[in-house]
């Protein structure tokens, strides 16, 4: 999904207006930066098996990850997030998912700056069509299958080239990190519950990664709807208590 839409064109063009510091996201005083329409087009976008950018606070990592549904993940989607990214490639899964699978803790003492919750990495099996597990084809695959529930932990082998991270409960209300948001608009697109993710280099300085001005131009001249943890954590507050009001 890297065609340019109308919609993602409308977003992008949208952004660029906010009179937001350029550097990086801050919430406005009803909680959002980008907008509310920016989750919308995000979970439109994401429903269609396309992928969005989001990116987190100026005060945290200030970083714009790629984020998709892992279930709608083609060899194509993963060989466009790799040309652009880091290559370090995970999937946000829930405790019981990753229960299922038998997928531990990376480490006992998680010595993660910001307690990004890795678990032990994998590639799909070679049962099923697997080769060395790095390709975009591989990868795709291996997503693919840790998002469709009908498959176990005998169908993975371990370690692999595929990381997978432990969201916490309640998404980004919980914890302001890409983990929680891949989970969370994968769930609110009406996905599976598991989302890839995986951080943007920058082309301009590319020993460093992007930030938010630079970002705002990518999404721009690649058509990829733009929108950030605050307003998804923001959109949540407003869309879940109205529902239960």
């Amino acid at each position: 999904g890297t065609e340019m839409s109308a919609h993602a064109v409308q977003v992008s063009l949208m952004v660029e207006d906010y009179p937001e510091p350029i550097e990086g996201v801050k919430a406005r005083a009803d909680g959002y930066c980008f907008g509310r329409d920016s989750v919308e087009e995000a979970i439109t976008a994401i429903a269609r098996g396309e992928m969005v950018v989001v990116v987190d606070d100026m005060d945290r990592e200030n970083e714009g990850d790629f984020i998709m549904a892992a279930d709608q993940c083609t060899p194509l989607d993963m060989a466009q997030i790799i040309r652009y990214s880091s290559g370090v490639v995970c999937i946000a899964l829930e405790d019981d998912r990753l229960e299922e699978l038998l997928l531990p803790a990376m480490v006992t003492n998680n010595e993660d700056p910001k307690g990004t919750a890795f678990t032990v990495t994998v590639d799909a099996s070679k049962q099923h069509g697997i080769t060395t597990g790095i390709s975009a084809t591989d990868r795709s695959k291996t997503v693919q299958m840790l998002a469709d529930p009908k498959f176990e932990a005998k169908d993975f082998s371990r370690p692999g080239h595929i990381l997978p991270l432990r969201a916490r409960p309640n998404g980004v209300l919980s914890r302001d990190g890409h983990t929680e948001a891949a989970v969370d608009l994968s769930r609110l697109a009406g996905r599976q519950p598991a989302g890839i993710l995986c951080e943007i280099v920058s082309e301009e300085s590319p020993i460093e990664m992007m930030r938010l001005p630079e970002i705002k131009r990518f999404c721009k001249r690649h058509g990829y709807v733009l929108t950030s943890i605050v307003d998804i954590a923001q959109y949540r507050r407003d869309t879940e208590s109205s529902s239960s009001s």
